[in-house]
């Protein structure tokens, strides 16, 4: 925001120089880019932060030097002759969408006489970088630089119908803005129309058919608040970047329209002539009251360190706009004002009167009471997690939240619902919220594999969007894992994974059949009775989807099941102090037989004596074992805690393990 110093002195007195002025505001927030000298003026450049747009003008920025050094702030007096005619009669203002368009105000002014503008004001635009047009374009852009509330100035004769209708644009809508381009409008686009056509995009341009030339000598005032996403969105969908659009993106004051209408008619009358006509169309939503905010004295010494006396506090709260509504020995209660929309906690009010105070006032040692945060679990579990994969050699990616619709049908298996679509997707065709984090590892993926990077393994953790009917999507915190290794392999992570946030308990494993997994190689995981994810092998199919040259393997963890099922604190078990005996099975089974059912059955019976159990590999062979049959090998650590096992206890367990095999699963040891 480019202020010049000639113009604030119209509002506020500067016995300061520029230096001191720029360096006190930016001790209180409005940092300074630079200045340069124009002239007999000084411009300065100023960051304003999004918070606060009310110092987008002159006025605002004046407001806060009048609060620093304790001037008086002068606001332009308004004195509106009007003639007999009434606005009401001459025009009439239809709004169809209030939620994009709380307010719309039209004032109408006939028999102007369009020319340049006055030296004084052709120099404060040109102070300021904007280019002078004509005495009316330029009133309205001088006006939207004093307050910072945006205007348009229409050619009243252009209207069609001579009427303004405020709507959303219709499918194929074509729009010529005042740059002369064309534009084809995004289905729901806020446009202001005629009877005919659209004349201007809502909060950001306004329309080549309408703009007012040398032959304009009606006009149709616009001073109108837009709501601050829906120019946004209009903004970026058409490339259309404006002064305007800048601060409607960032909220106007509701409270403000009004008088920034009167203004600018003011200054055409007194520039341009012509008659005003009586009265405004003024459409409105109900504005909600502001609400009243409680600040307790102690909070300044607790937040900032040192006292600020009362008196000081209520002088610097009413003299930024706040309305005292109660005063006590140990609380002061205001209603913000209303070009503050920043201000809606006792926080807040606590960093006004910290800034305008002086934050050189606070001594480096100032003593802040400290508390040490505490981490919840949840997110001491996501750190776990982030250990155990990246030791495991894996590493994390960031993904967006959208993906392309195609990827969504994909592989779906949280939810069948139809996915939430995105008004303005971030990347091109990514329009659709994922259900899974799949489809983004795997285009992760593709991405590497097109930079010939060998090892690619990824995991994210990161929120999916699940559907639900007329409610809010359940935003699923979720793991996912892309991995180039096999099944087993990237199965004993995740085990790993289990093991060490849950010990003791076990993760569960049954066969999932779907497409996107190869046949046989698709496993839904449990744990403590609830699903806790997905794992497999992307099939041949998947990986077309995604343009993936190897294979690769996914999988996928609900962490709320992690959370819930979390040991935070652990007990710690002796160790025993015996040396442990081995012994090594190789048991025949059908093939239908799952790894998971023989590690049941084996600690099932090993008399608490199993320290550990280890697969080691598959036989298949269908002239020795016979057809449809596996012979497991695996191997067997037993240990007492009590005693040194003795050869006859090591077998006794190993004959109950093999006796149950035989019973539950009907396996046999092989010869």
């Amino acid at each position: 925001m480019i202020v010049s110093r000639n113009w604030l002195k119209e509002y506020v007195d500067l016995p300061m120089t520029v230096d001191e002025l720029t360096d006190r505001l930016t001790l209180t927030g409005l940092n300074l880019e630079g200045t340069e000298e124009v002239g007999n003026d000084v411009a300065i450049d100023l960051e304003v932060t999004s918070n606060r747009p009310d110092c987008l003008g002159h006025i605002g920025v004046a407001r806060e030097i009048a609060v620093l050094w304790n001037q008086e702030l002068k606001r332009p007096a308004l004195d509106l002759p009007t003639s007999d005619s009434h606005a009401t009669d001459l025009t009439s203002v239809d709004v169809r969408c209030p939620e994009l368009c709380p307010r719309y105000t039209a004032r109408v002014i006939r028999g102007v006489k369009i020319g340049p503008s006055p030296a004084w004001l052709s120099d404060r635009l040109k102070s300021l970088g904007i280019a002078v047009i004509n005495n009316v374009v330029d009133i309205s852009n001088y006006v939207m630089m004093e307050c910072g509330q945006p205007l348009h100035t229409f050619d009243f004769a252009k209207l069609a119908g001579k009427k303004i209708v405020v709507r959303k644009s219709q499918p194929g809508e074509k729009f010529t803005a005042i740059n002369h381009q064309e534009y084809e409008l995004a289905e729901g686009t806020c446009v202001i129309a005629d009877d005919q056509r659209a004349v201007a995009l809502a909060g950001v341009m306004g329309g080549a058919d309408t703009e007012v030339s040398e032959s304009t000598s009606d006009l149709l005032i616009e001073a109108a608040d837009f709501a601050p996403l829906a120019v946004r969105n209009t903004a970026r969908r058409h490339n259309l970047q404006s002064p305007s659009s800048y601060r409607f993106e960032r909220g106007v004051d509701p409270e403000g329209i009004d008088w920034a209408s009167r203004r600018c008619c003011q200054l055409i009358l007194a520039l341009a002539g012509g008659e005003l006509a009586e009265g405004v169309i003024d459409i409105a939503e109900p504005i909600e009251p502001r609400p009243t905010i409680k600040l307790r004295f102690t909070e300044l010494p607790r937040v900032l360190g040192i006292e600020v006396p009362p008196d000081q506090v209520q002088t610097i709260l009413t003299e930024l706009g706040c309305e005292e509504t109660h005063i006590c020995d140990h609380c002061i209660k205001v209603i913000p004002p209303s070009w503050r929309a920043d201000l809606t906690r006792e926080i807040d009010l606590v960093e006004e009167v910290a800034r305008i105070h002086g934050y050189d006032q606070i001594p480096e040692d100032a003593g802040v009471k400290m508390v040490a945060s505490t981490r919840t679990l949840r997110d001491r579990v996501h750190d776990q997690v982030r250990g155990v994969l990246v030791a495991a050699g894996v590493d994390e990616a960031m993904t967006i939240s959208a993906v392309e619709s195609k990827w969504v049908e994909v592989f779906r298996p949280w939810s069948e619902a139809a996915p939430l679509v995105v008004s303005t997707p971030v990347l091109r065709r990514a329009d659709c919220l994922r259900q899974t984090l799949a489809p983004s590892l795997l285009a992760a993926r593709r991405i590497n594999e097109t930079l010939s990077n060998s090892t690619i393994e990824l995991f994210e953790i990161a929120d999916v969007y699940l559907p639900r009917t007329g409610q809010l999507p359940d935003e699923r915190r979720l793991l996912g894992i892309s991995s180039g290794a096999g099944f087993a392999v990237v199965k004993g992570v995740v085990e790993a994974l289990v093991a060490a946030i849950v010990p003791g308990d076990k993760m569960s494993a049954t066969t999932y059949d779907e497409k996107f997994f190869a046949s046989g190689r698709g496993s839904q995981l449990g744990l403590g009775g609830r699903t806790l994810g997905f794992l497999g092998e992307v099939s041949h199919w998947g990986l077309e989807q995604f343009g993936l040259r190897s294979g690769t393997t996914i999988a996928e963890i609900d962490l709320e099941v992690l959370v819930d099922s979390a040991v935070p604190i652990r007990t710690a078990k002796p160790l025993s102090p015996y040396p442990p005996v081995g012994r090594d099975l190789n048991v025949v089974l059908d093939e239908s037989v799952r790894w998971a059912d023989v590690e049941r059955i084996v600690r099932a019976n090993s008399r608490d004596l199993l320290e550990s159990i280890a697969y080691q590999e598959t036989y298949r062979d269908a002239e020795r074992i016979g057809a449809d049959k596996k012979s497991l090998l695996f191997s067997l650590s037993l240990r007492s805690a009590q005693e040194t096992l003795t050869n006859e206890q090591a077998d006794d367990v190993r004959d109950r393990i093999v006796a149950a095999l035989g019973k539950e699963l009907g396996g046999e040891l092989r010869a």
